[in-house]
């Protein structure tokens, strides 16, 4: 692995691990916080009987998922900002990418885009590496 692919190949992994992580605190940890439980902010429903330590203001779920998705959410923009110096990317497509890790299932999305464009990019820069061996 060249030093070309290193932060693109973090990126790409970080940007899934940060879109799950994002996914299950927005789906799974906040609900349980705020949305479940007697003494929850919202209290739409009880919580289920013996379970009552997964739900309510004190969710050991929030120490288990936001906790973990903060600290991999920080390492996914500071491989962000390595990866757009080496590409020489300007500051709004870096902070887009960036940002695109802190909305559920768009960092993905976005990460397939970049890897569709990289791939493209690669396989012309090996079509013109090739035409200009043929050529000498």
């Amino acid at each position: 692995m060249d030093s070309k692919s290193l932060p693109f190949t973090l990126y790409r992994v970080l940007s899934y691990v940060t879109g799950i992580a994002l996914i299950l605190l927005a789906f799974v940890a906040m609900p349980a916080k705020y949305m479940v439980g007697e003494t929850s902010a919202l209290a739409l429903v009880p919580a289920p009987a013996g379970m009552e330590h997964l739900f309510g203001p004190e969710s050991v779920l929030m120490l288990f998922i936001a906790i973990p998705h903060g600290y991999i959410y920080m390492a996914y923009v500071l491989v962000v900002i390595w990866l757009a110096l080496g590409r020489r990317w300007g500051a709004g497509k870096t902070v887009g990418v960036a940002l695109a890790g802190t909305v559920p299932f768009v960092g993905m999305v976005v990460e397939h885009r970049l890897a569709k464009a990289e791939k493209a990019k690669m396989r012309a820069q090996s079509g013109e590496a090739q035409g200009a061996a043929a050529g000498a």
